[in-house]
């Protein structure tokens, strides 16, 4: 164990800053971005929490971490304990360290990162530190499993949500089986996320752990079209989560938006992240190679998209938003990294019309220009066009990245589920139960598009409703 220092000494220390690739270098490769901490640096930054007695950043942590506990196990230098505390409440440490937006959840409750010129501990460095050292040297251990219940559960879809539900049931001693669309487990997390930024060998190391606690994975299993939930029900699942997701992906309905060429961000990261299109011919999936690329919207997805279209050889990649870049939703690091490799920013402008050549392909974007007025429901700012101030832009390759509505299959297809107007499934916030009996459901399908961590806070409430009924309402 290093020795501790006073705290108006933990003070003065610098976060530490991690390495990763030059822009120059990472633009024409898939390679993840960041390195990650140093075991010097890992220590080092460790040494800066104060051990603050009410744990604000615990607070702060949609899943619970104990994050003072596992940070004085680094400091212990027991790694692997400290990612075994992490796992005590979270399934997924090494993908919730990569891409969880920390700054806005527990290093926002970070009492060093307080003052004008402080700055939080960097938890989520921290978190991918010691789950990388616990995969990397093989000391993933087991957790206790109980005995069984003889109770069995189906998870519909295995994001982030499903895979919270399903690790702790399982451990709980229960029967679990997810059913993935897809012919790979992950969800939005191996689909949505490209390669630079969250690694597939990570999630499905993720995945892997789960299989071994005892989790079933049926892969190209689409629920509501091969079975429904109630023909779960009666092939003798006893309880059933849903966690589909937000993977209806929204248009802006202006004229030429069925050009060849134009793709909403859903298919375009899917061809290239779960299909491999970047590693052509490798993996012979198809996708369009522009050079002069469009994104439009101001999110993580848009950022993904945008910096993907630069790694698939595009000269000019453009993020075309309506708000400014203070309203951007997007993580301010995605932001910065995708200005460092060359992003240009086209702010407070929005298309108005797509324009195509004689083949039916995009040639070219009509835009106007925008400017801020009153605040609507989201609290932002409401962009309003500024009459007189359209021109256009050359493009060969439009990404649409301006959010995701509900699949309305499992929705249509079960009786008696509540759903609100935009089609997502109505839950007791406190239990995440749906309107049917048995039913609960979490994450983006509840929600609409969210992040990574409130989707897994959102699969604890319910793992513990769930168990709650199990065993108290399902006789054996």
């Amino acid at each position: 164990m290093i020795e501790k220092i006073d705290k108006k000494e933990r003070m003065k220390i610098p976060r530490q800053v991690m390495p990763q690739q030059d822009p120059k270098e990472r633009i024409h490769n898939f390679k993840e971005v960041p390195f990650g901490l140093s075991e010097e640096q890992a220590l080092v930054e460790a040494a800066r929490c104060l051990e603050c007695k009410n744990q604000p950043c615990v607070a702060g942590c949609p899943v619970e971490v104990d994050i003072p506990g596992f940070i004085d196990l680094i400091l212990q230098k027991d790694y692997a304990a400290a990612a075994r505390k992490i796992k005590e409440t979270n399934s997924l440490p090494a993908v919730c360290g990569r891409v969880c937006p920390q700054e806005e959840q527990c290093e926002m409750k970070c009492v060093l990162g307080k003052g004008k010129k402080g700055k939080p501990v960097a938890i989520g460095y921290l978190e991918r530190f010691v789950a990388d050292y616990e995969r990397d040297n093989n000391l993933v251990e087991l957790p206790k499993i109980a005995p069984s219940t003889g109770r069995k559960v189906a998870v519909v879809g295995s994001g982030p949500a499903g895979l919270t539900v399903a690790g702790d049931l399982v451990k709980l001693g229960h029967d679990v089986t997810i059913f993935e669309a897809l012919h790979k487990p992950g969800g939005v997390l191996v689909y949505g996320i490209p390669e630079f930024r969250l690694p597939k060998a990570v999630v499905q190391a993720e995945c892997d752990f789960l299989a071994r606690m005892g989790v079933k994975f049926e892969n190209s299993t689409i629920v509501g079209k091969m079975d429904t939930i109630d023909e779960l029900f009666e092939n003798g699942y006893d309880a059933i989560f849903i966690g589909t997701g937000a993977g209806l992906p929204n248009f802006m309905g202006i004229p030429g938006e069925n050009l060849i060429g134009i793709y909403s961000a859903n298919e375009y990261l899917t061809r290239s992240n779960l299909m491999r299109a970047f590693e052509f011919p490798d993996y012979d999936t198809p996708i369009i190679h522009g050079k002069n690329v469009a994104v439009l919207g101001g999110g993580n997805t848009a950022m993904d998209s945008v910096r993907t279209a630069l790694r698939l050889g595009a000269d000019n990649a453009y993020i075309v938003y309506r708000r400014s870049e203070v309203e951007m939703p997007a993580r301010i690091e995605e932001i910065h990294h995708a200005k460092e490799e060359g992003v240009q920013f086209h702010m407070l402008t929005n298309p108005v019309k797509f324009i195509g050549d004689d083949d039916g392909k995009v040639k070219a974007m009509e835009c106007i220009k925008m400017q801020l007025g009153e605040p609507d429901a989201s609290g932002r700012r409401r962009p309003v066009p500024i009459k007189g101030s359209n021109f256009t832009m050359e493009v060969d390759l439009v990404v649409v990245a301006i959010g995701n509505s509900s699949n309305p299959l499992i929705q249509k297809t079960t009786p008696g589920l509540e759903v609100n107007k935009w089609g997502n499934i109505v839950v007791d916030e406190k239990t995440m139960q749906t309107s049917r009996k048995a039913v609960y459901a979490g994450g983006d399908i509840v929600t609409g598009g969210a992040t990574v961590i409130l989707a897994a806070g959102a699969g604890k409430i319910a793992a513990r409703a769930m168990h709650k009924y199990l065993m108290e309402e399902v006789k054996k």
